[in-house]
């Protein structure tokens, strides 16, 4: 390759991250405007007295982030696809996509519980390319940038160098409700396997809350059986940027096509996949 195609290549892609990383700054705005909103609904336990009314609730908080955050990410980048439902899951056609959930745990903030978030990611040919989680109770800020790192409120985030599952904190989360009774026997299968071998088994909801917290090193695994791009995705990226690794449980690269999710801090990656696969 020729010196003029190689300088030519190399300011292709610093003119590629650089605007990337405008997106980003942008997406990062935009996700702390409807954490406010949220903020503002955000109170004691709301009471439901069914299903359906319980869902007009999610719904309701769902629209008011979505009020704000789709015209902002849509003049960001008008030609990028919009995934409308947070609960799909497998591959997306080509191009760019914005995958967003609005209220991430927002059962949790329905319950006046303070575990839940607004997440966005860009997502290009199937790869997240940078995401924000933004959690407003904590005014916290998680962000990664494909090949640039993980940062919260703009400092580098990195994986524990923990190296025994024997001493290590682990979590996982329920992806749906009313999931498949193989699948629900599967988490309980787990979670003892994990009882049996870790410090301290988590569980709890959403996925996205577990998976900062591995990114920052706070806990050292987190798994997950089924599960959403809108859940996985944000995480999965910063995970990766602060050095950890994803994979499903059987060890193979992770896609959203798979069954089956493991991320963890490289020390600890094959001894939670053993476990996980008894």
């Amino acid at each position: 390759m020729s010196e003029t195609l190689q300088t030519t290549d190399v300011a292709e892609v610093a003119t590629a991250v650089a605007s990337d990383a405008y997106l980003l700054d942008e997406t990062v705005s935009a996700v702390r405007v409807a954490g406010a909103a949220l903020l503002e609904r955000f109170g004691g336990v709301v009471s439901h007295q069914s299903r359906e009314e319980l869902m007009r609730a999610l719904a309701a908080n769902d629209d008011t982030a979505l009020d704000i955050l789709r015209p902002r990410l849509t003049s960001l980048r008008p030609e990028a696809g919009w995934v409308e439902d947070e609960l799909d899951g497998g591959a997306l056609p080509p191009g760019e996509w914005w995958v967003v959930d609005p209220a991430e745990g927002n059962v949790n903030h329905l319950h006046g519980l303070p575990d839940w978030a607004v997440t966005a990611t860009l997502v290009r040919e199937n790869q997240p390319v940078l995401t924000v989680v933004h959690l407003p109770l904590t005014g916290e800020t998680y962000t990664a940038l494909a090949g640039a790192g993980a940062h919260l409120d703009g400092r580098p985030l990195r994986v524990s160098p923990a190296a025994d599952l024997g001493l290590g904190i682990v979590a996982t989360s329920q992806a749906r409700p009313d999931e498949d009774e193989a699948v629900v026997r599967r988490v309980g299968s787990s979670i003892t396997a994990m009882l049996l071998d870790a410090l301290v088994v988590r569980t709890s909801v959403p996925a996205t809350l577990h998976l900062v917290n591995v990114a920052a090193g706070r806990i050292d695994t987190f798994w997950q059986f089924a599960g959403a791009r809108a859940d996985l995705l944000p995480g999965a990226l910063l995970v990766t940027e602060a050095g950890g690794r994803i994979t499903d449980i059987e060890g193979r690269p992770w896609t959203p096509q798979s069954e089956t999710f493991l991320a963890a801090t490289p020390g600890i990656h094959n001894q939670a996949a053993a476990t996980l696969s008894r």
